[in-house]
């Protein structure tokens, strides 16, 4: 690495740490941006993962020590999260590269329009472990195989599954997110660590921005105007990367 690729890789991370904690998309802009540092695809998968997992380490103990947690249901959740990861991230060990990057472009492009939808206003209440049922639990499954396989978008998924399904507060969403992915995203690492597909010295570097950014996340309280503010800078940002995978 240069010292250019070094100041990108700190400076998107950084951007992306605070994207990932507050809603989703984070990687929507450092697994592409890996890949244009010339990584194959499945080793930017891999490495991304370094990052995601520093990065979810330091927002779950941000909150931890803000006295945000809720323990008995991130637990409960994460169990089912984890089988999916394993399946995920082992699948995207083998699949070609093509295939690959296909599903990058239209997993970027489903998120870009998810982000775009207005968020439902709605009656929210705490979320129990009573209030957990197959549904949840089958949905989470489903999260965690496609957070192993690809992560991009991933924050999308549980809103639709905490805020709209189960109807908890989105500031709570994002406690619980933080805490699941960083308990799949640990197997998932190992499995692309064992298949060779992990690039340590750069997952690290994009981690430091990444982390800094986590932690600007939990400590600011955003407004209505700087989540649109980031909402579009994140889109500007990833038609470009769009563009350019295209092209």
């Amino acid at each position: 690495m240069n010292l250019m690729e070094i100041l990108a890789l700190v400076a998107i991370g950084g951007v992306a740490g605070f994207i990932n904690v507050l809603s989703s998309g984070g990687s929507m802009l450092t697994l592409p941006l890996l890949m244009f540092l010339g990584l194959p695809a499945q080793v930017a998968n891999g490495t991304n993962r370094v990052a995601i997992t520093l990065q979810s380490i330091t927002a779950v103990g941000t909150f931890l020590r803000a006295g945000h947690s809720n323990l008995a249901v991130s637990i409960r959740l994460s169990i089912p999260a984890v089988a999916g990861a394993l399946l995920g991230a082992w699948t995207a060990t083998w699949i070609p590269r093509p295939v690959f990057e296909g599903v990058l472009i239209t997993a970027m492009i489903g998120a870009a329009i998810f982000m775009l939808l207005p968020q439902p206003r709605l009656d929210t209440r705490p979320l129990t472990p009573e209030r957990l049922g197959i549904p949840e639990y089958f949905s989470l499954f489903l999260i965690g195989l496609y957070g192993g396989f690809i992560q991009v978008g991933v924050g999308a998924l549980f809103v639709v599954v905490l805020y709209r399904m189960l109807k908890i507060d989105l500031p709570q969403v994002n406690v619980i997110k933080v805490f699941v992915i960083l308990i799949y995203t640990l197997p998932a690492l190992a499995i692309f660590a064992l298949n060779d597909q992990v690039l340590w010295g750069m997952g690290l570097v994009l981690a430091l921005g990444n982390m800094a950014g986590a932690v600007v996340a939990v400590r600011v309280n955003m407004g209505s105007r700087g989540a649109q503010w980031i909402k579009w800078l994140t889109l500007v940002m990833v038609a470009a990367i769009l563009v350019r995978l295209i092209w």
